[in-house]
């Protein structure tokens, strides 16, 4: 399980910087595209990040997180490169 929540939390940093480009950066430059792209991106976003919290409630007790890395862990999906961090300290 525990390699399941590493893969979710690489996968979810990484959906949300393409998210966060598609918004920025294609949103100016083409804007055909990006209204093309948004649904797919922010569907797959979506779901990447309702299986990292999920996933980081199974794997609380078993990592033996306290409620301060726990908090931590829930976090992370929110700031960029959040879930990059909690992939290195934490798993």
């Amino acid at each position: 399980m525990t390699k399941l929540f590493k893969f979710a939390a690489i996968a979810e940093g990484i959906s949300y910087l393409v998210l966060f480009f598609n918004m920025l950066v294609i949103k100016k430059q083409n804007p055909e595209l990006y209204k093309s792209l948004l649904f797919p991106i922010g569907m797959a976003h979506g779901l990447l990040f309702i299986s990292y919290v999920v996933l980081a409630f199974i794997i609380w007790k078993k990592q033996n997180w306290t409620n301060k890395e726990f908090a931590v862990v829930q976090i992370a999906p929110w700031l960029p490169f959040g879930t990059f961090y909690v992939e290195k300290k934490y798993l």
